[in-house]
């Protein structure tokens, strides 16, 4: 291909895309699995580098405020959740109350209380106000909508991604791992396709002498694309378990989700990695596997420990490309096994290209076929 080995840094583009840099913005992350946030609990994080204070009430509404009071900047996660009388003088339900002057907020950002005011004072406080993020929760996840507008208070123009083939029920598996790694960097090691020999050398998986030439169609998706449904590759000895003769769909849809819906006879697998940004140098890679399979219920133990240490060897060469990363070196596209890299990048500054001149997302990828050796 025409940019085969050629370095990234020879590729010009605007500061606001620049590979290694910035965020997908006006899009919905995956902020937490739904029983992480317990009724009546608030808990401090960090979304795009930006300070959150997410929670549920007690009557099972989830919110998320920017964790910082405006008064004098205390964090209002390090406070305390007050449940107020319905005729009492905050309105009722629920606030969140700052530890250091007991400034009290609403889960919709607007001050309820400033206990130093007197009576006389004119100050309307319902208009002192907390920057909120928008929530949904769907599928037993809660996403975020993180905009480019920090005056942005919803709804969002979009609902958020359906995941499809979720089963019912609650995951099967569930596991997270922070990589101190750029999202961009991230998101390429979870649609690389060559990797697996080497950093995924296990007996259950493959070894760097199994490899040989795949050959994959792929077809655009909603802001992604998708590895159209086919049978699993013969050298990938965990299809084996699930046993008959699996077919898989592989899909990638901006910001930093991937799915795999694998259907055996009547049966269900559904994995999705989600990488949600939690500043410029780490990312939370999250990942939940769905199934009706009953293989997930007799060797769950043992599906249970290879998954684990599945995620932890790409988080172990995180750490290596890490390191290398620091010398800011030119990064280059090689071949057809390069391609889901090369997409993503162009998905990217057409996200961004579309918000900045206000017009339809038109998705850079077209239909092709992709051949490499893994």
């Amino acid at each position: 291909m025409a940019d085969d080995a050629q370095g990234l840094a020879a590729r010009p583009a605007s500061k606001a895309v620049k590979f290694g840099e910035g965020f997908v913005l006006d899009a919905w992350y995956v902020a937490a699995l739904s029983p992480e946030l317990k009724p009546g609990r608030m808990e401090s994080r960090e979304y795009l580098g930006e300070p959150v204070v997410i929670g549920r009430t007690k009557a099972g509404a989830v919110y998320a405020l920017r964790d910082v009071c405006p008064h004098r900047a205390a964090k209002l996660s390090a406070g305390k959740v007050r449940a107020e009388a319905p005729n009492g003088e905050t309105g009722g339900g629920e606030t969140l109350e700052c530890p250091y002057h007991g400034w009290r907020f609403r889960t919709d950002g607007a001050c309820a209380r400033i206990p130093s005011l007197t009576a006389d004072n004119p100050l309307d406080i319902s208009k002192v106000r907390v920057r909120t993020y928008p929530l949904v929760e769907a599928q037993g996840l809660v996403w975020i909508w993180m905009s480019a507008d920090p005056r942005f208070e919803g709804p969002p123009p979009e609902p958020p991604p359906t995941i499809p083939g979720v089963v019912g029920g609650k995951p099967k598996l569930v596991d997270h791992l922070d990589y101190d790694i750029h999202i961009d960097h991230a998101v390429l090691g979870l649609i690389d396709p060559a990797h697996g020999p080497f950093v995924h050398q296990q007996w259950w998986w493959r070894t760097s002498a199994s490899q040989h030439e795949k050959k994959k169609a792929f077809a655009p998706s909603e802001a992604g694309f998708t590895m159209t449904r086919h049978e699993p590759s013969k050298n990938s000895k965990a299809y084996a378990i699930l046993g008959g003769e699996p077919l898989t769909e592989i899909t990638f849809r901006l910001p930093g989700l991937r799915w795999e819906h694998v259907k055996v006879g009547d049966k269900q697998v559904l994995a999705l990695s989600a990488m949600t940004p939690i500043n410029a140098n780490k990312t939370r890679m999250n990942q939940i596997i769905w199934s009706d399979h009953p293989a997930f219920t007799a060797l769950y133990p043992v599906i249970r420990l290879a998954a684990r240490a599945f995620l932890r060897q790409d988080g172990r060469i995180v750490e290596a490309q890490t390191r290398g990363l620091r010398d800011n070196p030119a990064l280059m596209w090689v071949g057809d096994a390069d391609q889901q890299g090369r997409w993503y990048h162009q998905l990217k500054r057409e996200w961004h290209a579309s918000r900045r001149e206000r017009r339809p997302f038109s998705n850079p990828v077209e239909a092709t076929t992709l051949r490499w050796r893994t």
